[in-house]
């Protein structure tokens, strides 16, 4: 058969045929009596398996050794093509990622994308004060994407840095709740963190409503610290996740104090009162509990707390009814 045929049914090109030649890839078996090429079913057959090979993102040298080294294995040479793949994917996604970012900032100019393209470069610097000059001049004229941030702040283990991505977060406008709840969903136990952290700095009632579905999360960490939030802004709904962290110890100073916020009125007052007498009176309550709840009594207005200390203070756990005589006499000062 010769090359024009060849190139015909193969649908590769004379041209080709020829470089793949110059290679030693492919050697026509024959030369007819005018010279021409003369290609066996053979030869064609190694067209086509040259072909498939091209397919699979092999280099032509790549292909000659796969074709002519006795020794080779394909398994070794497919998972190096399925390393590539994997490594040029995410490349590619980071910068379809970045693209879209530079898009979402809407920039009227190049002054402006180039503008974008450095902040988002100096959030991921190795450099924490880059970062943290990056995130305190993201707010401006041509913001960074709350995307960026977000990933940012949900990556970010360097103290002053999320803090400086908590304030930026905040000032970012609508959206960015949801999308530090969806980090909330993380495996990892530090992104869920750092998100409900960055979700108890954002003002408003997207934030609030986020930080009241984190009561229910089964990670403590993140309603200790949805219940921490949401105890400051008067929602009651935080009240016993609160009193939980006071039996449990976990930021027990922290939790009396936003019950003693929740407590601005008797009707809630008296509400908190009895959950915490309840938890005091519960059987399984050890006595370092019991301390931490009599103290948290302390700081709870009204007639339910008075009284609770006051039975308290003859409670059969020494410690516990010294610390409500203790803190019933300071009342009684006030």
């Amino acid at each position: 058969m010769l090359i024009g045929e060849v190139a015909r049914r193969s649908g590769v090109s004379a041209r080709m045929l020829r470089h793949y030649e110059s290679l030693g890839l492919v050697r026509p078996s024959g030369r007819t009596g005018s010279g021409y090429r003369e290609y066996s079913k053979e030869d064609i057959r190694r067209i086509f398996h040259i072909e498939s090979l091209r397919s699979l993102g092999l280099s032509l040298r790549e292909i000659g050794r796969a074709l002519d080294d006795p020794g080779f294995t394909p398994s070794a040479l497919v998972g190096d093509l399925v390393r590539q793949t994997r490594e040029r994917i995410a490349a590619e996604t980071e910068l379809l990622t970045r693209l879209r970012r530079i898009d979402a900032a809407e920039p009227s100019g190049w002054e402006d994308v180039l503008h974008v393209v450095a902040l988002l470069q100096a959030l991921g610097s190795q450099s924490a004060d880059a970062r943290q000059r990056a995130a305190l001049s993201s707010v401006g004229e041509v913001p960074v994407p709350v995307e960026a941030l977000v990933e940012a702040a949900l990556s970010e283990t360097e103290p002053n840095v999320a803090g400086a991505l908590r304030w930026a977060l905040a000032r970012s406008g609508d959206g960015v709740p949801a999308l530090l709840a969806d980090g909330l969903g993380s495996p990892v136990a530090a992104v869920r963190k750092r998100a409900v952290r960055s979700l108890a700095a954002m003002p408003g009632g997207e934030a609030t409503a986020q930080l009241r579905q984190a009561l229910a999360h089964p990670d403590p960490v993140v309603r200790g610290y949805a219940a921490l939030a949401l105890g400051t802004r008067g929602v009651a709904d935080a009240v016993p996740t609160l009193v939980d962290m006071i039996v449990e110890g976990r930021n027990d100073v922290d939790a009396a104090d936003a019950l003693s916020v929740l407590a601005s009125d008797t009707a809630t007052a008296d509400r908190i009162a009895t959950r915490l007498v309840d938890r005091l009176a519960h059987p399984t309550a050890e006595a370092p509990a019991r301390g931490r709840l009599t103290q948290a009594l302390a700081a709870v207005p009204g007639p339910t707390a008075s009284r609770a200390l006051a039975e308290l203070s003859h409670d059969d756990d020494r410690a516990v009814s010294l610390t409500a005589a203790y803190l019933l006499r300071l009342r009684d000062a006030r």
